[in-house]
C-alpha cells in the first residue's frame, strides 16, 4: 500500500470520525454539550491535515541526516499543525472527564497545554532538523516536555478527579491511561522512522502514524464522548444537574 493510500485513509476516517462523534454527543447539559464539540472538532481538524498532506500541500522535500539510508525524505509539516491544536483539546476534554463536577485549577489544565506545546514545537524542530546533535537535543526536550505532560495527568489531574464519584473516577483513568498508551508510540515512531533514524520506509510509517491518529482522535473520542453521556444520564438521574433547554426562550 502506498503513502497516499493511507493519506487518504486517514482524511476519510477521520472525516467519519468527527460525524460519528457529533452525532453521538448528546447537548442536555452546557458540560456535555462542550465535550461533544471538543471531541468533535478534533477529527476535524486532523482531516485537514490530512486532506493537505494527501494533495500535496502539507509536506516538503527535505534531506534524510547522516542516520538515514536515503538521501531525502518527505517532511509531513502538516501532521504537527494538526497536534498543535488537537492534542490541547484532546487534554482540556481529559481535564474535564476529572474534574466532571466543575474545572478547578485551571492553572494545572494551562501547566498541561503549555506543556504539550513545548513538546509539539521542539517535534516539530527535531524533524526539521539535519545536524545530528541539533536534531537529537530537540528530541530530547521533546521527550522532556512529554514527561511533563504525563505528570499534569497523572499527578495533578488525578489528585483533582480524587474528589469525584466513583464512575467518574473511573472514567478518568480509562481515559487517561488509553490516551497515554497511544501516545507513547508516537515518539517512538518520530526516532525509527523517516524523520529520525529511518529504519521504517514511509509507506510504513505513514500507515503506523495514521493507524494511531485514528486511535486517538476517533476511537478515543468516541469513547469518551459516550463515557460523557453516562455520567450525565447518572448526574440527571440524581438531581445534581438539570437539562438545559436547545434554545433559549425568545
Amino acid at each position: 500500500m502506498t503513502p497516499q493510500f493511507w493519506l487518504w485513509l486517514g482524511f476519510a476516517g477521520m472525516a467519519a470520525g468527527a460525524a460519528a462523534i457529533l452525532f453521538l454527543g448528546k447537548r442536555r447539559t452546557p458540560a456535555e454539550e462542550a465535550d461533544a464539540i471538543i471531541h468533535g472538532i478534533v477529527p476535524i481538524i486532523a482531516a485537514c491535515s490530512y486532506f493537505a498532506m494527501a494533495t500535496g500541500q502539507g509536506s516538503i522535500a527535505l534531506p534524510a541526516g547522516p542516520e538515514a539510508a536515503d538521501a531525502a525524505r518527505q517532511f509531513y509539516f502538516a501532521r504537527y499543525i494538526d497536534w498543535t491544536f488537537t492534542t490541547p483539546l484532546l487534554l482540556v476534554g481529559l481535564a474535564r472527564t476529572a474534574m466532571h463536577s466543575g474545572m478547578r485549577r485551571p492553572a494545572v489544565v494551562w501547566g498541561l497545554v503549555g506543556s504539550d506545546l513545548i513538546m509539539i514545537v521542539t517535534a516539530l524542530a527535531f524533524g526539521l532538523s539535519t545536524v545530528a546533535w541539533v536534531k537529537w537535543t530537540w528530541f530530547a526536550i521533546s521527550c522532556g516536555a512529554f514527561l511533563a505532560v504525563f505528570y499534569g495527568i497523572f499527578v495533578q489531574l488525578r489528585e483533582e478527579n480524587a474528589a469525584e464519584r466513583a464512575d467518574v473516577r473511573s472514567a478518568f483513568l480509562r481515559n487517561a491511561v488509553f490516551l497515554s498508551a497511544v501516545w507513547c508510540a508516537y515518539p517512538v515512531v518520530l526516532l525509527v522512522g523517516q524523520d529520525g533514524l529511518g529504519f521504517l520506509s514511509p509507506a510504513v510509517a505513514l500507515a503506523v502514524v495514521a493507524i494511531l491518529d485514528l486511535t486517538a482522535k476517533v476511537v478515543y473520542g468516541v469513547m469518551a464522548t459516550l463515557q460523557t453521556t453516562q455520567a450525565v444520564d447518572r448526574d440527571l438521574a440524581e438531581g445534581t444537574v438539570t437539562a438545559k433547554p436547545l434554545r433559549r426562550a425568545a
